[in-house]
């Protein structure tokens, strides 16, 4: 403990450190609870690096993020805006992070009494949705140019060119045996790029994206209201369909991201339908007509992306998602693929029931 003390020390906080615990279940930074003896608690972090790379960077979106979104909840009189919104805390001279010479490290003030979900319900689909649409509302006209945290982090494009790449190299001398599933991707490749040229001739805008929208990356009061969206590490500019294609990837597939069972693998149309409407809810303040018409091609352009990646790791021999048997990551890309084509028998499902909203 006392280490995260002294880590604490550079940091401007009111009361004395009585406790340090671990928070969370974080993939990717280290988080632990600092407990006071004054007014407030606060939650110190590690910032990977090795994921997020210029840390300077980083830090601005944050707290311009927040900040503006502080804002805003102040221009509209809303209370108790500090449950409302990450606030972060600055060290001693003035700095947004702190770096002890190996690693780099942040503090925000703990919000107590508040919950978060791991498992998804219609109801919480429909809440998640919300969320994340007014929380896209609030940055519509956030005035600072957000910088790319992960760069090309949901560009298909760049993704193609990484399986490209990993099928031509064949590392692992897979490539033979994926030589079907590969045709059928690259059948998909031209549609599956359409948006990225649709921004490129100014027809498909750009916004603050969130790019990690699941239900635990929202905080919920003691009584289950939405407080905030959280986790804003990924949060830069993208499009919207990264934010909705991306839930229903998750949250939506009723079998498991490496499901051995293909048959139990496929959309889940009324998650489907509790999150668009929760999230056109929050969201038709700014959504455009043609990004609401798109919303079930994100979808399916996430399903496709993920497939991709997972296949891409396979031909390299495994080098980035960590895996648990041999063939794990063949078995994500079948399952990936097996979700994609379900989303592609429901596409018109779906966007009947997103033209009604």
């Amino acid at each position: 403990m006392e280490k995260y003390k002294e880590i604490v020390s550079h940091f401007a906080v009111s009361g004395n450190v009585t406790n340090v615990a671990p928070l969370g279940n974080g993939l990717i930074n280290d988080t632990y609870i600092v407990e006071t003896d004054g007014n407030e608690d606060y939650v110190l972090q590690r910032i990977n690096n090795a994921v997020f790379r210029d840390v300077p960077l980083l830090q601005r979106n944050v707290y311009a993020i927040t900040g503006h979104i502080r804002r805003k909840l102040q221009e509209c009189g809303a209370g108790d805006i500090d449950r409302r919104v990450l606030r972060y805390v600055d060290t001693s001279d003035g700095g947004s992070f702190y770096f002890d010479g190996e690693k780099y490290w942040r503090v925000s003030v703990y919000i107590p009494g508040t919950k978060s979900f791991d498992t998804v319900t219609l109801h919480l689909a429909y809440l998640t949705g919300k969320s994340f649409g007014d929380f896209q509302y609030m940055l519509s006209d956030l005035p600072e140019q957000l910088g790319e945290t992960i760069p090309d982090f949901h560009n298909i494009e760049y993704r193609l060119q990484q399986l490209d790449e990993a099928a031509e190299n064949d590392a692992a001398g897979r490539a033979d045996s994926m030589r079907e599933i590969m045709e059928e991707l690259d059948d998909r490749r031209e549609e599956m790029c359409k948006v990225h040229r649709m921004y490129r001739e100014g027809k498909f805008p750009k916004r603050i994206s969130h790019c990690d929208t699941k239900v635990n990356n929202i905080l919920f009061d003691a009584d289950g209201t939405p407080l905030c969206v959280i986790d804003l590490d990924t949060t830069m500019p993208g499009f919207v369909l990264s934010d909705f294609g991306d839930f229903i990837r998750t949250a939506g597939n009723k079998g498991k991201e490496d499901d051995t069972d293909l048959k139990a693998v496929g959309v889940d149309m009324e998650i489907f339908k509790a999150f668009a409407r929760g999230y056109i809810e929050g969201a038709e303040r700014f959504i455009t007509p043609v990004e609401k018409e798109y919303l079930p091609f994100g979808a399916k352009l996430m399903a496709y992306m993920q497939t991709v990646r997972f296949l891409a790791d396979y031909l390299n021999g495994d080098t980035y998602y960590k895996i648990e048997y041999p063939e794990h990551n063949r078995q994500r890309t079948l399952a990936q693929y097996k979700l994609l084509r379900s989303m592609e028998e429901k596409e018109d499902e779906m966007k009947q029931y997103i033209a009604g909203l």
